[in-house]
């Protein structure tokens, strides 16, 4: 891989078309940069500058690698302050809008855990519907957001935040309740209680159905809970079976009061997502979280949705 050192001296002789004001600018000697410049031409194979005469030229492998170097050192930079940051007190509101399921599980131990590292922060977590996360974002009503979909909006960043697993539940009396696993066709004439159209667990439900010629209009769906938890208490209590994510159900299985059974050949499983708004001038609090989230101390609330998947 190529030195960040290196690539800042072609960056700023791209700019300058001038080895010896990069080298000025650089503190540096003009062999430098042109010693810089010729290990990454001979790493990557290709000529960066015309140096046929007494003007240097930038060449197409030039211009098709400038854009990239100004990415990687500007990201350089922007981790280095990052990691600064983090050494001082950070103090100020973090809002994070949470339109998941899985993620108000997963979410508040978070930010406990955050607010016990940073506690001049104060952390807010807002109950919203998928469709206005990108709205609260974009109005600044959210700094961070949580969804069940790959959100690839204009101006906004998104990372991977953790795995949901989904069952299928059935009441601890249903004949299922006996058997480890079903066939997709057996769910067909089962009275089936849905989450909303915006849902991702049904999103993702209806799509692994869909592979086995399965559609909406196949199933007895009657009726429709935009509430996980509410759905696990009615399927407890015996009026139809339905699928949740494992992080809704760990407590109603434990108890025995409903029954996990796997569906041949459905893949139940989501990506969570956390995304935030660019901005031109960084929010600390929101910066450090955004980093907090795949610190290694957290693996075990990242991956208690698969804990749970019983």
């Amino acid at each position: 891989m190529t030195d960040l050192t290196k690539l800042k001296s072609f960056l700023y002789a791209a700019e300058h078309l001038n080895f010896t004001k990069a080298a000025q600018q650089l503190h540096v000697t003009q062999p430098t940069i042109s010693h810089h410049i010729k290990s990454i031409e001979d790493e990557m194979d290709v000529i960066l500058f015309d140096r046929s005469d007494y003007n240097i030229r930038i060449t197409d492998a030039g211009r098709l690698l400038l854009p990239w170097a100004r990415k990687l050192i500007r990201q350089s930079i922007e981790m280095q302050e990052m990691m600064k940051s983090l050494q001082d007190n950070i103090v100020g509101g973090l809002r994070i809008a949470c339109s998941t399921t899985a993620g108000k599980y997963v979410l508040p131990q978070l930010a406990a855990r955050f607010s016990q590292s940073h506690p001049g922060v104060r952390v807010n977590i807002l109950r919203c519907n998928p469709d206005t996360v990108i709205p609260n974002l974009l109005d600044n009503e959210a700094n961070l957001g949580v969804v069940s979909y790959e959100a690839l909006e204009k101006n906004m960043e998104l990372q991977e935040f953790f795995n949901d697993y989904i069952s299928l539940i059935v009441p601890s009396d249903h004949p299922f309740a006996m058997r480890h696993q079903i066939s997709p066709e057996e769910l067909i004439d089962e009275p089936i209680i849905m989450r909303e159209p915006t849902s991702g667990t049904r999103r993702v439900v209806l799509a692994e159905l869909a592979k086995h010629d399965i559609s909406i209009e196949d199933m007895n769906i009657f009726m429709t809970i935009g509430n996980a938890e509410a759905i696990v208490q009615t399927v407890a209590a015996g009026y139809g079976i339905s699928f949740a994510s494992t992080l809704a159900i760990d407590c109603p299985l434990q108890s025995g009061s409903v029954a996990s059974i796997d569906v041949q050949g459905v893949n139940l499983q989501r990506k969570i997502y956390m995304l935030r708004k660019r901005l031109d001038d960084p929010y600390r609090p929101q910066e450090a979280f955004w980093s907090f989230v795949h610190d290694p101390s957290n693996l075990d609330l990242l991956q208690l949705s698969k804990a749970c998947d019983l």
